[in-house]
């Protein structure tokens, strides 16, 4: 294609050219194409079926007639009078030449993805290609196919010409009268129908606000509770007045006070109902914050929604491909096509449903012959079903074919030494599925280009579990295969268990948790320094999850200690928390790139009364505690009913820098110190003032406000003038030291010349040790 010969992108339409109106297009056209021609491969016998083809057909000559594109042009001409031949019956689509026509579709297909400067080598690459189907196409209805014609690749080589094609010159295309001849080209899509392409990191910043915007209207519930409160309040005030007003009555004869006294019994009630009625406004304004900010939160969520069929649409022809080149007979069923997905979850799911269809044809399908030799259809079915259930999404995927031998993967597990004979010949239906989702573990003897490689429903499960779902395998030998995935509706929106550790709000999603209990202190045993309690035939073992989190002691317990079980057999652990808050449903905020991968944390969210809570990584946690358990370093929760005992003393760590905070922080939790960390003045101040410390350590250099400005403030608040204040910071000037002094500071420690020891030596000068 020539530089005069490109096609222009024409004006823009709506924020779309030409172009790209023509490519949306497409997609969807070529869409239409394959189900259609997927459905006569089923039944050539439905005429029904041909109508949808030639109007994909004809929309997609016009379209590419406009942008210049006469490569598609004419293959989609050929295409069309290729269809109105077979609705007139002048021959029958058989699956040859359904083979030819889904070639062609592949070419309009491809050819219409890729940009326009890759198009010219595009067609130079597969020009040969583009020729026999020009040639086979308008064909079809003179002889037979002699086979079936591969799928189209761009990065493939052009294929042999077709011996009919190679011997004599393309001839010209059959001229049928079409039936739509005198229909206007098509039109740009109207306005409202135009997608609008949105940024990753927009959308990312849309539901922050979007959520944030929520957070602050169940802010506002405190303010009606006050006001119910005050009128309560004022109700009884009045009422006590009406009280004294009727006793006053019958003793006072001066009749201006009477007057005064009727006056003041008029203005009472003016006051309650103004109150009442105030109230009920502000209810009402209440109510409708809350449901516009829920609405606008649902409707950013559903701009990442998409139809489950957008994600496995191509699924239906893959599987037909694929089973006629292993000499096999399969159909593909989707169900549930309409169910929305998050399309992140959509799109990362189709590699791993691609495996399991994949896995489905070659292991599980027989050959025609043996099906009817079992007693079977000659054409296996394979269906895949996507619904909402329990506010979750659940795939499932089921065939007919002969299912898995479980006797197969026993010997398999012996074999590599996976169990002891004992444990193997033991093990149930689910126990030995569960060896399928384990890496490089494969029933077949040799390796192809389908599958036996061991990659498979090991690379299944882990998307699936990265994704915060769950897979579970059935199976009924002879007669089919079952695979069952559930996932979370959203990425954006979890529905997780919120607790406390620390002090902090922390959430794990239901999808990862096992149970959530109260466990008795009579319950948990211990064996060579690690406690566990028993759950039926099973030993669960209790980790601190403070102490997971590097944050220092748990919390005291009086009695039960709550606790979050997560993971499976064997890896089954008990998360001991300082309280259970409850659920709810939290729009998922992804973390800064700069901080990279945090160990132990997936992302962060905003609870209703907008505290921020880091939502945790459970696999990620399960690596931890092994991680822990190997290096010997799982301590013993030892305060489980100690409520009696003496807190710890509390220290707070105010620092700019991360690297400082948590180094403080470390050394004096592994004193024995309760120690809390802001990462400003500002946080520093507002979290002086709303708990109790026994010491503030603090930098100077920090924005918002700086250590200077900190310490002034607490020494000049009445009731926090006399918490001890460190300073600690790079600056060792005779000047920087007296401006802190003179600031009120009880210590000045300079970061470059201070060790551990140092530290620890100020901190117990001003205030002890821990009593922890």
């Amino acid at each position: 294609m020539s530089q005069d010969d490109k096609r222009d992108s024409g004006p823009d339409y709506g924020g779309l050219s030409l172009l790209e109106l023509f490519r949306t297009e497409a997609e969807s056209q070529v869409r239409v194409l394959n189900e259609g021609l997927l459905a006569l491969d089923r039944n050539p016998a439905d005429v029904a079926a041909i109508e949808p083809l030639m109007r994909a057909a004809h929309s997609l000559k016009g379209a590419a007639r406009i942008v210049n594109l006469e490569p598609i042009e004419h293959l989609a001409h050929v295409m069309e009078d290729c269809f109105v031949a077979a609705q007139k019956g002048s021959f029958t689509l058989n699956k040859g030449k359904i083979d030819t026509l889904l070639a062609g579709v592949d070419a309009i297909g491809q050819l219409a993805a890729i940009d326009e400067a890759a198009a010219a080598q595009w067609l130079e690459r597969n020009k040969l290609h583009l020729a026999n189907l020009l040639v086979a196409i308008p064909d079809l209805n003179a002889a037979p196919v002699p086979g079936p014609m591969p799928a189209l690749s761009a990065p493939a080589a052009p294929a042999a010409p077709a011996a009919s094609a190679a011997t004599k010159p393309a001839p010209a295309a059959p001229r049928f009268e079409s039936w739509s001849a005198t229909e206007p080209a098509p039109e740009p899509a109207p306005r409202e129908d135009q997608v609008l392409k949105v940024s990753v990191r927009n959308f990312d910043r849309l539901l922050s606000l979007a959520s944030e915007s929520r957070v602050a209207a169940h802010g506002m519930q405190p303010y009606p509770q006050a006001m119910q409160r005050y009128k309560r309040k004022q109700n009884e005030l009045l009422g006590e007045m009406e009280d004294l007003l009727a006793v006053l009555r019958p003793t006072v004869h001066d009749e201006v006070l009477q007057e005064r006294m009727a006056q003041l019994r008029e203005a009472l009630n003016p006051l309650r109902n103004s109150l009442v009625e105030r109230l009920a406004d502000f209810d009402a304004y209440e109510r409708r914050m809350l449901g516009i900010s829920q609405e606008t939160l649902d409707e950013v969520l559903a701009l990442r929604m998409r139809p489950f069929h957008d994600g496995v649409h191509a699924f239906p022809r893959m599987v037909r491909d694929l089973a006629r080149s292993l000499g096999k007979e399969v159909r593909l069923e989707i169900r549930g096509g309409d169910t929305l997905v998050d399309r992140d979850i959509l799109a990362k799911m189709e590699s791993p449903l691609n495996h399991i269809l994949r896995n489905a044809v070659d292991h599980g399908m027989e050959t025609p012959s043996s099906r009817s030799a079992a007693g079977k259809e000659r054409e296996g079915r394979i269906v895949v079903e996507a619904r909402h259930n329990a506010g979750m999404l659940s795939i499932h995927i089921s065939d007919d074919g002969q299912g898995v031998d479980l006797e197969r993967i026993r010997a398999q597990v012996l074999r590599r030494r996976m169990a002891p004979p004992q444990m193997a010949a033991e093990m149930s239906k689910a126990e030995l599925l569960d060896f399928l989702l384990l890496p490089s573990f494969s029933l077949k003897e040799t390796a192809s280009t389908v599958s036996g490689r061991g990659v498979g429903l090991d690379a299944v499960h882990a998307t699936v579990r990265q994704l915060n779902g769950t897979v579970r395998l059935d199976t009924d030998s002879g007669k089919g295969f079952r695979i069952h995935i559930t996932l979370p509706l959203s990425q954006s929106i979890v529905r997780a268990v919120v607790f406390e550790v620390a002090g902090e709000a922390y959430a794990i999603p239901i999808s990862k948790i096992e149970c959530v209990m109260r466990l008795p202190a009579a319950a948990i045993q211990s064996l060579e320094g690690r406690q566990f309690f028993a759950s039926g035939n099973e030993h669960v073992g209790l980790i601190s999850t403070s102490r997971l989190l590097q944050l220092g002691e748990e919390k005291t317990h009086a009695g039960e200690l709550p606790v979050i079980v997560i993971g499976t057999a064997p890896r089954r652990y008990a998360l001991a928390v300082d309280a259970i808050r409850g659920e709810q449903s939290l729009a998922v905020q992804p973390l800064e790139p700069v901080f990279g991968k945090m160990r132990d944390v997936s992302a962060a969210a905003l609870l209703d009364d907008g505290a921020p809570a880091l939502i945790l990584d459970v696999p990620d946690m399960l690596v931890s505690i092994e991680n822990l358990s190997g290096r010997g370093e799982l301590h013993r929760i030892g305060n489980i009913g100690d409520a009696g005992k003496k807190p710890a003393k509390r220290i707070l760590v105010v620092d700019d820098s991360l690297t400082v905070r948590e180094m403080e922080r470390k050394l004096l939790a592994a004193r024995g110190f309760d120690v809390s960390v802001a990462v400003d003045g500002m946080d520093g101040w507002n979290a002086v003032r709303s708990s109790s410390y026994d010491l503030v350590i603090t930098d100077i250099d920090m924005p918002r406000m700086d250590g200077i400005e900190l310490v002034t403030l607490i020494k000049k608040d009445a009731r926090l003038g006399n918490l001890p204040v460190m300073i600690v910071s790079y600056k060792d000037r005779p000047e920087d030291r007296s401006r802190g002094i003179d600031a009120g500071a009880d210590y000045y420690l300079t970061k470059g010349s201070f060790h551990d020891e140092t530290l620890l030596e100020a901190v117990l000068d001003l205030i002890g040790e821990s009593t922890a």
